[in-house]
C-alpha cells in the first residue's frame, strides 16, 4: 500500500508550510517517476546474475567442505540447513531463473520475492567460510524493497508518478549511506569507542603489505600520506549520511566524489564496492534515459536521412544528366 501523501490544494491554504507530517511522508516517500524505479528494477536483477558468477561465486565448491561452515546469525536464526551441493546448486538456478524474470519487470512481487530470499540465503552461505563484505549490505536490502514497488504500467516507458516508488528508492539510498556511516561506527566501536584509534593506527599500510598489488605498494615510503589517507576516509565515512539532503549539483557531486573513491581503494587495495556502486543509481534520475536515447536516436535517423535525400553525395566520374557544367 503507498504511503498517504497530503492533498494538493489550489486555495489560499496552498500558500501555507507544509506540515511535520507532510514534512517527513514527502521525505521519507518522495513522489517519483515510475520508470525510475523499473529500470533501477532491471539494473539491480541483472547485476546479480553478475554478482553469483563473478563476485560471490563459491557457495558450490564451499559447500563440499561442510567441515570449515560457521554459520551466521542470520542462518542461526532461521535455522537454515547447512549447505550441500544440490542445496546450492538449486539456489543458482531459482536465482538465474528469477533474476532475468524480474530484470524484465515481468511477475514483479513472486520473482522479487524469491530473488530476495535465494539471494540472502546464497550471500550468506559465501560469508559462512570467512569474512562478511559490508558492500552486499545495500545491494540485499534492494532485493527486499523492489517487490514492494508492484506492477509498473509502461515498465520502463511509464509516465506515471508513484510515492510507493520514492519510497523504496529512499529507503535504498539509507541502506547505500548505512553503509558508509555504519563502517565509521564500526571502526570507532572496534577501537575501544575512540574517535582516534582507527584513523591514527597503521592500518592502511597493514592492508597494503597485506595486499602488495596496486598503486598501493608505491605509497608505502610515504607513512604520512598513509595518515592522511585514513584521517580523511574516517572524515568522509562519518559524514556520509549528509548526502541523504543533497540536491542537484551538490549531489551529483557526492556521487561523483564516492565513485572516486572507490576507484581509488581499487586501484590501491584491489577492493572494490560494486554493490554498493550498482545502488547509487537509486540517486539517479533513470526515468531521462529512456528519452535521451530517443532522442539521440532520432537526431541520428534525421542526419542519415538528410545526406541521403537532401545532400547527394557525387560519384567521381559521373556527368550531368543535361550535360551542364
Amino acid at each position: 500500500m503507498s504511503p498517504t501523501l497530503p492533498q494538493s490544494s489550489t486555495g489560499p491554504a496552498a500558500s501555507e508550510p507544509a506540515s511535520l507530517e507532510a514534512r517527513v511522508v514527502g521525505w521519507f516517500a518522495p513522489v517519483v517517476p515510475e520508470a525510475r524505479i523499473a529500470i533501477f528494477r532491471t539494473v539491480v536483477y541483472a547485476f546479480v546474475l553478475l554478482d553469483i558468477n563473478a563476485f560471490v561465486r563459491d557457495p558450490i565448491p564451499l559447500s563440499r567442505h561442510s567441515e570449515l561452515y560457521a554459520p551466521l546469525l542470520v542462518e542461526r536464526l532461521a535455522h537454515l540447513p547447512p549447505p550441500t551441493v544440490p542445496l546450492t546448486v538449486t539456489l543458482y538456478v531459482v536465482l538465474v531463473l528469477g533474476s532475468l524474470v524480474a530484470a524484465a519487470n515481468r511477475l514483479p512481487r513472486l520473482a522479487g520475492w524469491v530473488v530476495a530470499a535465494a539471494f540472502t540465503w546464497w550471500t550468506a552461505i559465501g560469508m559462512s567460510f570467512g569474512k562478511v563484505d559490508h558492500d552486499h549490505m545495500a545491494l540485499v536490502i534492494a532485493l527486499w524493497l523492489l517487490p514492494t514497488a508492484g506492477t509498473v504500467r509502461d515498465r520502463w516507458r511509464s509516465r506515471d508518478l508513484s510515492a510507493q516508488a520514492g519510497w523504496v528508492l529512499k529507503c535504498v539510498q539509507v541502506a547505500v549511506m548505512c553503509t558508509y556511516f555504519l563502517s565509521a561506527l564500526t571502526k570507532i566501536r572496534s577501537g575501544g569507542w575512540s574517535f582516534t584509534s582507527w584513523p591514527e593506527s597503521y592500518i592502511l599500510t597493514w592492508a597494503i603489505v597485506r595486499r602488495p598489488h596496486g598503486l598501493g605498494q608505491f605509497l608505502l615510503p610515504y607513512p604520512g600520506i598513509l595518515h592522511a589517507m585514513q584521517w580523511f576516509a574516517f572524515a568522509a565515512e562519518l559524514t556520509s549520511v549528509v548526502v541523504l539532503w543533497l540536491r542537484g549539483r551538490a549531489l551529483l557531486a557526492a556521487a561523483l566524489f564516492w565513485m572516486g573513491f572507490h576507484v581509488f581503494t581499487l586501484a590501491i587495495l584491489y577492493i572494490h564496492f560494486a554493490p554498493t556502486l550498482v545502488c547509487w543509481l537509486a540517486f539517479a534520475p533513470l526515468e531521462r534515459l529512456g528519452p535521451w536515447a530517443r532522442r539521440v536516436k532520432t537526431g541520428r535517423r534525421e542526419r542519415a536521412g538528410g545526406r541521403a535525400t537532401g545532400h547527394p553525395v557525387p560519384v567521381p566520374g559521373d556527368e550531368p544528366v543535361d550535360q551542364r557544367r
